[in-house]
């Protein structure tokens, strides 16, 4: 069984996890509480997510609005019917062609089910999506905790996030990946939820508009 967050339990659970963590308490105070963010739980969304892939989020969104012009619905067929130079007149470099692709095919070669993918657990989850070229954990991982809305994931993989940790707790900027683990270990089964404060810690302290 899986848990998930959704507009009922939110703030509930953002709540839960401010008596466990003064520094997760304070941001709520300071900034108030997170947005839900939520994406449809799609070949659309995954595509969207490889095109976040190390650049701003306004890139990736000028480059899916260009696609979405260019075809309508973004389905995996249309996507596979462009040629290389179509996909790079909406903005995708050739290395994000190439994941575009692959993940379009492992759709319609029914490889990969997004519909009975989010009956299965996170872990199965995680392993049918990095099958593909040019996923990994990070897009897994958003993914996990956006479109499906799943209670415990923590990317480590965000730098945002992971700056965002180091900053509330006074971490050193070396500060490696097994501490930040052991610091969101009592933040469990929530720690998507964490994960969505402390984004929201980034982007308030800095004022990031989008």
């Amino acid at each position: 069984m899986h848990l998930t967050f959704n507009a009922d339990n939110f703030t509930c659970l953002c709540d839960k996890l401010a008596t466990k963590d003064r520094h997760l308490s304070g941001i709520i105070k300071e900034h108030g509480y997170p947005p839900l963010w939520k994406r449809t739980p799609s070949f659309e969304t995954l595509v969207h997510i490889i095109l976040e892939q190390q650049v701003s989020l306004a890139s990736a969104r000028a480059a899916l609005n260009k696609l979405k012009q260019k075809l309508g619905r973004i389905s995996a067929g249309k996507l596979l019917a462009l040629s290389d130079d179509e996909l790079r007149a909406c903005y995708f470099s050739q290395q994000k062609t190439k994941y575009a692709r692959c993940l379009a095919e492992a759709i319609v070669s029914k490889q990969i089910d997004l519909r009975k993918l989010a009956a299965l657990d996170d872990a199965e989850i995680r392993r049918q999506l990095k099958t593909i070229k040019g996923i990994g954990d990070w897009t897994a991982d958003v993914y996990l905790l956006f479109a499906l809305q799943r209670t415990d994931v923590f990317p480590l993989g965000d730098l945002a996030m992971v700056a965002a940790l180091k900053e509330i707790k006074k971490f050193p900027k070396q500060t490696d990946h097994e501490v930040l683990l052991k610091t969101a270990e009592p933040w469990r089964p929530y720690r998507s939820i964490a994960a969505m404060m402390l984004w929201h810690y980034y982007i308030q302290t800095r004022g990031i508009k989008f």
